[in-house]
């Protein structure tokens, strides 16, 4: 099994948002799925709550808890358990950091994101665990060129130390639409921009976390 931590210290940043599609997205996979809802507010939950047929499994859990709920998931031969993260408690996160095999640090490309994120990083940093930037809600790119938001945010992301996923998810309303029904943008929309780029994140956090390609892997070991 693995563990994926979505952890942003800014509210807004649309960190449920992507826990609830990338659990979806490894669902589709043919993963047996558990997002572990360590978020008091429980919007994931409810995400999923409304869903209409299979889908991942999902549970409410605190920080403190993640370990046991990670245990209780081996235990069920779960193959991915994505934990959805308070945004303001450092000590719940850094249980979140402790279990993950990735934390996923979720940053919108503005100064404040930038800057209340340093801190996690550097707490990934120092329990030497594996960490990746993902760039949200950024807005599109004009025939190639990236906006100059989007320019500095990625050049400012680099004192942070940790590597940034390729690809960038833009701000796009249909992210928030599909969760009134439990759904991801791959379920609904799966021709448009927004299923392309969220397939090709978790298809390529997916070979960080596994070690394979999507659609190689046998069985549900470690």
């Amino acid at each position: 099994m693995r563990t994926i931590g979505v952890i942003a210290r800014k509210g807004g940043s649309g960190k449920t948002t992507l826990a609830v599609h990338l659990a979806i997205a490894a669902h589709l996979r043919g993963r047996k799925t558990l997002l572990a809802d360590a978020d008091a507010q429980r919007s994931a939950s409810e995400v999923l709550r409304g869903r209409q047929g299979p889908g991942p499994e999902w549970v409410e859990t605190s920080g403190s808890k993640l370990f046991t709920v990670q245990m209780a998931a081996v235990r069920s031969n779960v193959e991915a358990m994505v934990i959805d993260t308070p945004a303001v408690l450092e000590e719940e996160v850094s249980h979140s950091i402790v279990v993950a095999d990735l934390s996923l640090l979720v940053i919108r490309p503005t100064f404040l994101d930038i800057a209340a994120a340093l801190r996690t990083a550097e707490v990934i940093r120092r329990l030497r665990k594996p960490g990746l930037i993902v760039l949200n809600q950024a807005p599109p790119a004009r025939e190639g060129v990236e906006p100059p938001a989007v320019k500095r945010a990625l050049e400012a992301l680099m004192l942070m130390r940790l590597p940034v996923a390729p690809m960038i998810l833009r701000a796009r309303a249909n992210y928030q639409s599909v969760l009134e029904a439990g759904r991801s943008v791959e379920e609904l929309e799966p021709s448009n921009a927004a299923a392309r780029e969220m397939g090709a994140l978790w298809d390529f956090i997916e070979r960080l976390v596994y070690g394979r390609r999507t659609g190689e892997r046998t069985g549900s070991g470690p």
